[in-house]
């Protein structure tokens, strides 16, 4: 019984959401109020505000699902598979299948739904909280590593600082291409494929630098 009440919230939810955006693509983000919003999802207001606590978290509640990614990619990684790599990996299968995360995606509602978010600025600030709490959730994630160079309080957390914007700028680079430039995620693909290796190449150039300077210092001590 509890799975069927689930279901049922998360198709309210869904509702909810999908006719708040509908609503914002066509005349505004600023010039939908709630209300607006409840009336076409045929909900109350307090019932709309038990979903989304906010009117941004119509739209951006969509990063919350990706908000453990990076770190959950952390914490299943292969065998003998380096944070970086696992990390690298996980964005180049992004890539592939076109994950609108990795800005590779051309679909048009997703497009739309980008221009949305990135032109507006209460959008981008409740966006930017989410990317956030990702970041935390990833420095967590890489406190538990056992490779992770001391001191961890301080490693774990520079580090997922420079994945998180590694990730973002990539993202938003191909995004860029598409909506400004005219291209298609197919025809960038490969031109995508190879930024993201020299971004991660350039990330773990940074992190074996510090692991060899930490071993070094270490001989030195003892």
């Amino acid at each position: 019984m509890s799975g069927l009440r689930e279901r049922k919230k998360e198709r309210t939810r869904r509702a909810i959401s999908e006719a708040a955006i509908a609503l914002f693509l066509e005349h505004g983000f600023d010039q939908v109020s709630v209300a607006d919003v409840a009336a076409a999802a045929e909900v109350s207001k307090p019932t709309l505000f038990s979903y989304f606590p906010s009117k941004e978290d119509l739209v951006v509640h969509r990063f919350a699902d990706h908000q453990d990614q990076a770190a959950d990619v952390v914490r299943g990684r292969k065998p003998g598979e380096s944070v970086l790599a696992a990390l690298h990996r996980d964005f180049l299968d992004g890539l592939g299948r076109r994950d609108p995360v990795t800005g590779l995606n051309d679909h048009p509602a997703v497009l739309a739904f980008g221009t949305l978010v990135y032109s507006t600025p209460s959008l981008v600030a409740r966006a930017a909280q989410y990317t956030a709490r990702a970041e935390a959730s990833l420095a967590e994630a890489l406190r538990e590593a056992p490779d992770l160079p001391p001191p961890r309080a301080l490693t774990a957390p520079l580090l997922a600082a420079q994945i998180t914007a590694t990730l973002r700028v990539l993202a938003e680079y191909n995004r860029h291409r598409i909506a400004e430039d005219g291209r298609t995620a197919d025809d960038l693909h490969f031109e995508a494929t190879n930024h993201a290796d020299r971004a991660f190449e350039l990330l773990e150039l940074g992190y074996r630098a510090e692991a060899a300077g930490h071993s070094a210092r270490d001989a030195f001590r003892s």
